[in-house]
C-alpha cells in the first residue's frame, strides 16, 4: 500500500516532510491538493480518524480570512467537509496517509515514532 503525504508543495512544512520521507527513503506520493482537488471521500475518510478541530486550521490565514459567520458555521463534520472542499488551504498541513492511518502536521519527533514506532 502506498504512503501518501497531501499538502501543497510551497508550505515550509510540507517541504520538511517531504524532505525527511525523501532522507531517509521512504516512498511516497505527494498529492497536491490544489492543483489535483480534494473529493468529498477522502476529507471523509480522514474526519473518522481526526476530529475537525485537528484538520481545521484555524491559525492560518485561510481561516482568518473568513467571514465570523462562515467560521461560526462550522458547527460539525458536513459544514467542515464543505469547508475543506471549497478552501482546501484551510486544512493543516501535511495530511500523512500512512496504510490507512492518518496523521497532521510535522515534526521530525512525530514522523520518527510513526515511521519507527
Amino acid at each position: 500500500m502506498t504512503i501518501t503525504l497531501y499538502g501543497i508543495p510551497n508550505c515550509d512544512t510540507v517541504k520538511k516532510a517531504r524532505t525527511w520521507l525523501a532522507d531517509r527513503r521512504q516512498e511516497f506520493v505527494f498529492h497536491d491538493f490544489k492543483k489535483q482537488g480534494l473529493s468529498r471521500e477522502i476529507v471523509a475518510g480522514w474526519l473518522k480518524q481526526l476530529s475537525r478541530d485537528v484538520l481545521v486550521n484555524r491559525k492560518g490565514t485561510t481561516w482568518r480570512a473568513l467571514s465570523d459567520e462562515r467560521k461560526a458555521s462550522i458547527v460539525d463534520d458536513e459544514a467542515a467537509i464543505a469547508l475543506m472542499l471549497e478552501n482546501p488551504s484551510v486544512i493543516k498541513r501535511p495530511v500523512l496517509d500512512q496504510h490507512g492511518a492518518f496523521a497532521v502536521g510535522f515534526s521530525d519527533a512525530q514522523y520518527q515514532q510513526i515511521f519507527n514506532g
